[in-house]
Formats: C-alpha cells, structure tokens, sequence
C-alpha cells in the first residue's frame, strides 16, 4: 500500500523523540545465555524491520522458526534494500546469538581500564548514573556532560540529554568521516550529498571513483546501483593506490601516488575548461565565478600534475575526455570517508565542481533531488537554552564546522577549556578505535568523573567505563523511524522480532527510564514505544498496526532531475553554484582549491591506508558469529616486490611499527602487486584488546592503534587520518 502524506523537500529530517552487587562477574562469563527460543512456538513467523549492523538501514524481513530466530532477507517493498541484504545484513541474526554480547548492567570495580566489573541492577546503574549527573550539573553546568552516538539507536539518548540541559552531543561520523564531503559540496552547491547519498549510480553513464570503494564498502543501494551501472556498461574510471574490487570492474585504473587525489582532480578540470569541454549551458544558467575559477587552475595542467600523481599526462587527459564524453551522466562519486590528508574540504569541494562542470548535478546518472516524508513530532517542552553554548568549537575557529566536533570535546575535557566536561555517554561507537590518537582519548577520559557506555558488546572504550549498560540488539526492540530523504520517500519501523535473551533494554527504555531519575517526565509524556510511534504516526496519516505488517510506507513519488520538474535551487549565498567562494575568500582561505602536497614519511617507511570490508562494519561486528566466520581477521597488503625485499609472502606474520614507535599486533601479510610500494592497507575494525571480546581478542591488527596522528581540517575541523607511517618487523 502506497501513503501520500505532505513532502519535505531538500532538507534533512531531524526526528526527535521528543552499592553494587556482591559477585564481581566478567561481561563474556560463559553459561549466561538463555535460551532464545519462545517456549511453545511452532511454525515460521515473518517480521519486517529494519536492520542497523550499518547506517544504511535497509528493510527486511526477518523469520522465527518454531520460536527461534532463524533468518533474515531484505524487504521487497524498501527502496533502499528492494529485497536484497548484503553479506553484513544476511549475517545480522549472529548479533542476537553472539556469546560475547553484554548481558546485564555493570559498575566498575578498581581502576579505570582494569575490565573488573560488578553485576547491579537496571535501577542500581541508572540511580547512580543519574546521582552522577546531578552532581556534575551543580559543580560545572549540564553542559558538563557530552555524548557521542552512532545511528538511529541514540535518538532517545539525544533526547534525554537534551532535556538535560547539554548541547554537547556529537558523532564520529562527522569529524572522522564524512564531515569534509559534506561541507565541501554544501560551499558548492548549498546542500549536502546526504546519507545514503543522492548519487544516481544507477543511471550513470560514467562513474568516477576516487578512493570510494564500492563493493567492499557495503552500501547496499549503491552496490547494487554500480552492479547494475556495470552490467549496462557504465564507463568506470577508478582512482585509487589500491587495486580494489571497483578497481578490478574499471575501465580506466589510475594507481595514484597517495595524496595527490587534488592535483589530479585540478588536472582534470583544467582540461575540460581548457578544451571547452565542460557544460557550457549548465555553467552559465547555475554558476558563480566561473571566469575566476578557471584563472585559478589554469596553470594546473596535466604536466604540472604528473610529478605529483603519477599519472601520465595523456592518461588524465583520456579520462577527463571519457566524463565529458557521457555529461550530464557521468556522476564523481563524492565518497563517504573522506578525512585523509588534512585539506579534505578543498579535496572534496574540488569533486563537487568537477561534478558541476559536467553539469551532473540535479541531473540523471547524477545527484537527483531527494525527497521525505512529513511525520511529525511528538510534542513535548522546548529544550533549556544552554548559557554556554557548545564547548567543541571555541571562537568559531573552524568556522565551517555544521556539526559538533567529537575531537573538539575531547580537547575540552583535557584541558576544561573553553569550560570543563566531566561526564561522557557513548552509545554505539568505540572512540578508541573511533577518533585518532588513542593516548588522548585515555587522558580526557581520566579527567572524568562519568563515563557511561551503552552498547549490545564489550569494547576497548567500555574497558574505560564507570557503567556499561547493555542494549538489545535492533532484532529485540523498537527504534525511532526511519524517514529518510531519499529517491522515494518512506516511512521505515523497526519492532521486535524475539526477546533479548537476557537482562538486555532498548535504548527508548534506557533513555525514558534515566529521563523519569533526572526528573525530566515532562519529556517523555508517552507511556512506551508503541505509544509514542502510534502518535507520531497517527498525525502523519499512517497506521502503525498497518506498518507492523509491511515495515515501510512509501510516499507519494516527487520529481528526480531539473529536467522533469525538480526545482534547481541553490541555497549558496550567491543562489548559484559557487566554483569561486566568496565566503571562503572573506574567511581567509582559498576560494578555489589548491593542491599542497602532503607530508612525506621517513627513509623506508610507508604510508598506512585502510579502509572497510563487504562483511563487517567497523570494529562492532567481529565476535557475531556468522560474520567472523566469513573473516576473523584482517591482513596487511604489501606490493610483491617490497615483501620479496623483506623476504616476505603471503601468509606470513608481521608487526607494523608507526612513526612514533607504536607496535602493533601480529597480522598476516597478503603480499600483492595489487598495491603501490610507497603504502601498506589494511581492513579497519580489528586487532580488539578488550578482554569482553573473546571471540575477537588479538586477531589481526588494529589500523586505529597506529593512528597516533592526524592533520586537522582547518575548514571545519576533521580529522585527517592517512598522515601515518609504518615500517615492517617480521614476526619470528
């Protein structure tokens, strides 16, 4: 059934919800695990909800047979899986059947970072938890307190600590991923790419990928987009050190020095203006300062960037010719993670006008016009106004930051400027292996007088905490919904499919329960979940008996490109494209990019690059069984010709040893030409210490413990993670 409630047109929906135990007891403590089936049940029974092992959060279908959870599928009706998973999704029902998982409420006992844990009760954590806070806000302000989130899950978390009285709330995903992209397309073209992004990958006569690595990054929608985009015979042009799994479907493979992706993208623009190959129309209906951009990359000619790429000239020129051959249908992927070198912005605003001289935007085989549905929220009493204000960003030094920078709350709880923070909540994200330098996430966190970790496993973070409360898995509870801007809108729920298995909460419980112990009951006016999604649903024009049935309602379907009706709105401060950026110019920094070479390593040294796998995501899914079976740990590449120097092959062990005398754990090699010789790669997400993880414990090795440096973006202040180097000790 298809719903038409009102569209929101060209934004981004932000929905808000409006003594200790006598036995010290580890969180992995075998024999604790109940059984999950439902006494009695017999037959299968289907459940729509959406999975969350990554931010993509695609429909499905899971099924219970005789009572116990036994698959799950993609939802035939959600736009964004159209009933496929990837491996990660199809893998999810290890999340509920995983023996590392926390199975009931801790306080620490001992020293920070001992992993020596009390078993207490809901009530017990949440009253100290809440005594806590008090505290803390009498002696420093409720700004006093931050959290970090990941996904959909801390919405309630938000909203709690909104009520509370902090501003302080922030994600790694921002300052340590896709922050940089995100701002450099907002300069451009007034808006953001989104998430999922607006990329029509799928209608893509040419698709550029410039360290974008579909195919091993799992975004479902995308992946399946670019196999599509493929089979229709998509030109592919992949810029990457690596030779990747896109890398392998390309047409064009442009192994580039590491770094030097700007010089590359200048040459590239510099060759379709030059040989007046870019759209002329599109740049004179849309543009601002294109007389100026292109004075300013006119000596950033192919010549002028082989030395820095590596990339012959003729070949940037080949290529640059290929994306302007299929325009407007040749889409620059914008990418996701995107802090690598430090001017990450300039990189990214860099792709979003090459974007615009193809004139792709707001166009087929493009970036179409996103569109979502209007549901309201639940009404309850404004948030108090913080007399602070946020503590992340002082003096607006990184004056384009649109978001709350975590390493900016990190740098106040060291050194209690501009004010103190004495209290973090994380939810669902590791900040050990989260955020760069993991000596300086230890030094604020003993600045702390509360960290609270709320999460379905253990993690070097939890191993920290003063309280780790466990969450249901998303198979076991309701969630906020999920309305997103995308190429059809809809309306996703998340329900639960079986019972947690032991002395697990949802996140809605945990947030409403440490809400009524501050005193907040004015926020939380519902009774329970189904109550709070019935009346938001209600107001929409939707049923949530019916949504209990069908997991996703679609919206009425808006126009997609300029040419069919989308409205070609740019909310720059020139109402146009900016290829020159007043507003960058008047804050001092280049209105048009410029390539600077980054930072070289020592004599023997090389460049430590990482990136993600098709079946984990990050470092939260390495004890699921299902998935760490399909890969329990991670390898280090190395060029063939460097490992035959070192006397090294496929199989063998080595440590890496980073520029600052850091060691990492033993890791197999996977000595390959599929590699340069100046960097080394590994999968991110492994190589756990935490002694919760005992599935996971010291298998392969962990690219963040090796990230003891980074550049920051001056722009907004991301963190740049490519700056580090390391050199090869054979394991005996």
């Amino acid at each position: 059934m298809t719903f038409a409630p009102s569209l929101s047109r060209r934004r981004f929906l932000k929905v808000s919800g409006v003594a200790a135990g006598a036995a010290t007891v580890a969180a992995s403590a075998p024999g604790l695990l109940r059984a999950a089936a439902s006494e009695g049940e017999k037959g299968l029974r289907q459940v729509p909800t959406f999975c969350d092992i990554c931010f993509w959060k695609c429909g499905a279908i899971a099924t219970v047979r005789d009572g116990k959870l036994w698959k799950i599928e993609g939802n035939p009706l959600d736009p964004l899986s159209e009933g496929r998973l990837c491996p990660r999704g199809t893998g999810g029902v290890g999340a509920h059947f995983d023996s590392d998982r926390l199975r009931t409420p801790l306080m620490r006992q001992g020293p920070r970072g001992e992993e020596k844990w009390v078993a207490v009760t809901w009530d017990e954590a949440l009253t100290f938890i809440a005594s806590k806070m008090q505290k803390i806000k009498a002696e420093h302000g409720p700004e006093s307190i931050a959290l970090f989130s990941h996904g959909l899950g801390g919405t309630f978390l938000k909203h709690t600590l909104k009520a509370f009285g902090t501003p302080n709330i922030t994600a790694p995903s921002f300052a340590q991923c896709r922050g940089p992209r995100d701002v450099g397309f907002n300069l451009t073209f007034g808006e953001e790419v989104g998430s999922p992004e607006r990329t029509d990958i799928r209608n893509a006569q040419c698709l550029v990928l410039i360290g974008s690595h579909l195919g091993e990054n799992m975004h479902n929608t995308q992946v399946q987009e670019f196999a599509e985009a493929v089979g229709a015979g998509a030109s592919i042009i992949v810029v990457d050190p690596r030779f990747s799994v896109a890398a392998s479907k390309a047409k064009f493979y442009l192994p580039i020095k590491p770094g030097a992706d700007l010089a590359l993208i200048l040459a590239w623009m510099n060759v379709l203006v030059t040989e007046g190959l870019y759209d002329k129309d599109y740049v004179q209906r849309f543009g601002f300062g294109f007389e100026a951009f292109a004075a300013e990359i006119a000596a950033s000619t192919p010549e002028w960037a082989y030395p820095e790429t590596g990339i012959e000239p003729s070949v940037i020129r080949e290529t640059a010719r290929e994306m302007a051959r299929h325009r407007p249908a040749t889409l620059v992927h914008p990418g996701r993670h995107a802090t690598w070198y430090g001017d990450d912005t300039q990189r990214s605003r860099a792709i979003a006008l090459l974007n615009a001289l193809l004139g792709s935007w707001g166009r087929k085989g493009g970036f179409y016009a996103p569109s979502s549905m209007e549901v309201p929220a639940y009404p309850c009493p404004p948030y108090p106004v913080s007399a602070l204000g946020k503590v992340d960003n002082p003096g607006r030094r990184y004056p384009f930051a649109i978001e709350t920078i975590t390493t900016g709350i990190r740098e106040a709880t060291i050194t209690g400027k501009p004010y103190p923070v004495k209290g973090w909540f994380a939810y669902a994200t590791n900040l050990m292996q989260a955020l760069p330098n993991e000596g300086e996430t230890i030094k604020a966190i003993q600045n702390l007088d509360l960290l609270v970790v709320v999460d379905v496993i253990g993690s070097e973070l939890a191993g920290w905490a003063d309280v780790i409360l466990p969450e249901a898995t998303y198979l076991e509870r309701y969630d906020e919904l999920n309305v997103e801007l995308f190429r059809q809108s809809f309306v996703a729920l998340r329900q639960p499919v079986v019972e947690a298995p032991n002395d697990q909460k949802p996140n809605w419980w945990i947030a409403r329960e440490l809400a009524m112990k501050l005193g907040l009951e004015a926020y939380y006016p519902w009774k329970d979940i189904e109550e709070y999604l019935d009346r938001r649903l209600t107001a929409a024009g939707l049923s949530l008996q019916t949504l209990k049935k069908t997991g996703i309602a679609l919206g009425r379907p808006a126009p997609l490109y300029f040419e069919d009706g989308a409205e070609a709105v740019f909310p720059t401060p020139s109402r146009k494209i900016e290829f020159y950026s007043p507003q960058l110019q008047a804050a001092g920094f280049d209105p048009v990019p410029k390539y600077r070479r980054p930072k070289a390593g020592s004599a023997g040294s090389f460049r430590l690059l990482f990136g993600r796998a098709p079946v984990h995501s990050f470092g939260r899914t390495q004890t699921n069984p299902i998935l760490h079976d399909m890969m329990p740990e991670n390898e280090v590449w190395v060029n063939l010709s460097v490992a035959g120097r070192y006397g090294l092959k496929s199989g063998d062990r080595v440590r890496l040893k980073n520029q600052d005398g850091v060691v990492s754990l033993p890791v197999k090699v996977r000595a390959t030409e599929a590699i340069r010789g100046d960097c080394v790669y590994m999968v991110h997400g492994f190589g756990h210490t935490s002694q919760m993880l005992r599935r996971a414990l010291h298998l392969g090795a962990s690219d963040a413990q090796l990230v003891t440096r980074y550049e920051t973006d001056a722009l907004m202040g991301g963190t740049a993670m490519n700056v580090n180097f390391v050199t090869l000790e054979a394991e005996a």
